[in-house]
């Protein structure tokens, strides 16, 4: 019986797993932007919602709470770097090995809890930023985008004021233009999105939103809070 072995996914449409992100994109985009995914704050949802069996939907979030950017995270919970709070949320999850993780930093985020702060979620893209970053794509010109999975194996098209308006997404999705000029993939083990493009267009969209976060250098890693970048 002959194995069935899936296809490479394309470039424009995957995310790396455990390397270097640019080598990754090589030949592809030669630029990647780092969006860190916002914790936040309920202001009219209640804070018992936030359990996996009544999670508040997509516009609810929206509507519902504020950010709390990574640079206020330092200043509440006393860590040092942005890595940092990297390497305390994927010890909390679990998605580190031993030697790399630390309990020390996960255990000042979880304080956090006492504030009634909320962990960004790791694989989804967060909809304190969907929306703000669909927008800023539209705003370079198109109008519609591939959305497909993590493997490469589904996509659909979509016209950009659907997705603004509904929430269709998925965990660890890819999200790309359809002159594959663009991507923004989400790292199934991360608190993070990858946004390539050129670093013209990049420009552009943080021009238009301030969104937090890094350019990826040569040494940039997947897990990037574990390493020198």
């Amino acid at each position: 019986m002959t194995d069935r072995v899936l296809p490479t996914p394309e470039k424009f449409a995957s995310c790396p797993y455990d390397e270097k992100i640019l080598h990754f994109y090589e030949g592809q985009f030669d630029c990647v932007y780092v969006l860190l995914h916002p914790f936040f704050k309920p202001t009219s949802i209640n804070i018992e919602r936030f359990c996996p069996a009544e999670w508040p939907e997509k516009h609810e979030i929206i509507g519902g709470c504020d950010v709390v950017s990574w640079q206020e995270i330092l200043n509440l919970s006393g860590l040092e770097y942005l890595s940092d709070i990297d390497i305390g949320l994927r010890t909390s999850i679990g998605g580190l090995k031993k030697e790399i993780s630390n309990e020390e930093f996960s255990g000042k985020l979880s304080e956090l809890g006492k504030k009634n702060i909320i962990h960004p979620q790791e694989g989804d893209l967060p909809p304190l930023l969907e929306n703000r970053l669909l927008q800023a794509i539209k705003n370079l010109g198109h109008n519609w985008l591939w959305v497909g999975d993590e493997f490469g194996t589904e996509r659909k098209l979509h016209w950009i004021d659907d997705l603004i308006g509904k929430d269709e997404i998925p965990s660890h999705g890819c999200v790309f233009t359809h002159d594959h000029s663009l991507l923004v993939t989400t790292h199934w083990d991360s608190h993070c999105s990858f946004l390539c493009s050129s670093k013209e267009n990049i420009e552009k969209i943080l021009s238009s939103e301030s969104f937090e976060g890094f350019y990826c250098t040569p040494n940039t890693q997947v897990y990037w809070g574990a390493y020198e970048i």
